[in-house]
């Protein structure tokens, strides 16, 4: 099994770093392609305005200077002889949970692996608040593997992609490992803070909450809170199929 390595945060991602070795457990024929600096939060965009500057690192490691999106294109379509036949993304630092999925580039990179007919997951690592700069990825590294093979195992279908999150504690405080909804928060926390630089110029920088507060337990929120690996199944049709139906009834051709 060939298996193409990617995330958002990075080439140097502790992270990255982490699933290549997590790939490694499952095949012998691992190639990482990743962004040369951190994208997170550039959800599924291309470089479409900016040539693509490739660099080898390494023995089927390579940085890309693009968005996780560029990176499986291009190794799909140039840098691998053969396509790979699973696109596993991240492990991200940071849960990509509920409303995160939209913004996500460790997601978005494993939707284009789906997008080109090859199953894909992402991976997430969340940690305890506070703690950003020391991430710790044992409990991604110790159940990894076999959260993987058991998706793989399921079958994913086409068009789809396995959403795994790790809860921010140590691999044998995990309670377990549940299939999950995607969640969303009861309030969505995204605020503007103004600064000025030292000409008194203004600038800002965009901040959200994180906070989980009490979600339904069929969710992502909820797993990852109760110390649960959650498994989310995501779908690139993204249709409401309820509001199709309204609206046939009420959109009419002549």
């Amino acid at each position: 099994m060939r298996i193409l390595v990617t995330n958002d945060d990075g080439i140097h991602s502790p992270g990255l770093d982490a699933l290549a070795r997590i790939a490694s457990e499952l095949s012998g024929d691992v190639w990482v392609v990743a962004p040369e600096h951190d994208q997170s939060g550039v959800a599924h965009s291309l470089s479409l305005n900016d040539p693509l500057r490739l660099r080898q690192l390494g023995d089927r490691r390579f940085a890309v200077r693009g968005t996780p999106t560029d990176c499986v294109i291009l190794a799909a379509r140039h840098i691998l002889d053969v396509p790979p036949d699973l696109v596993l993304s991240g492990v991200n630092r940071g849960h990509n949970l509920a409303e995160d999925v939209s913004y996500s580039g460790t997601v978005a990179g494993a939707i284009e692996g789906a997008l080109l007919g090859v199953p894909a997951m992402a991976l997430s690592q969340a940690y305890p608040r506070g703690t950003r700069e020391q991430v710790s990825y044992d409990c991604a590294e110790a159940h990894g593997p076999a959260v993987i093979s058991s998706v793989l195992e399921g079958g994913l279908r086409a068009g789809s992609v396995a959403n795994i999150n790790f809860p921010p504690v140590g691999p044998d405080e995990v309670e377990g490992v549940l299939a999950t909804r995607q969640g969303r928060r009861s309030q969505w926390r995204a605020q503007v803070e103004g600064r000025n630089d030292g000409r008194g110029n203004p600038y800002f920088w965009l901040t959200f909450g994180h906070e989980l507060g009490e979600p339904p337990r069929d969710t992502d929120l909820w797993a990852v809170r109760e110390r649960f690996i959650s498994v989310t199944p995501l779908s690139l049709d993204m249709t409401d199929e309820r509001m199709l139906g309204s609206l046939s009834s009420v959109l009419r051709t002549r």
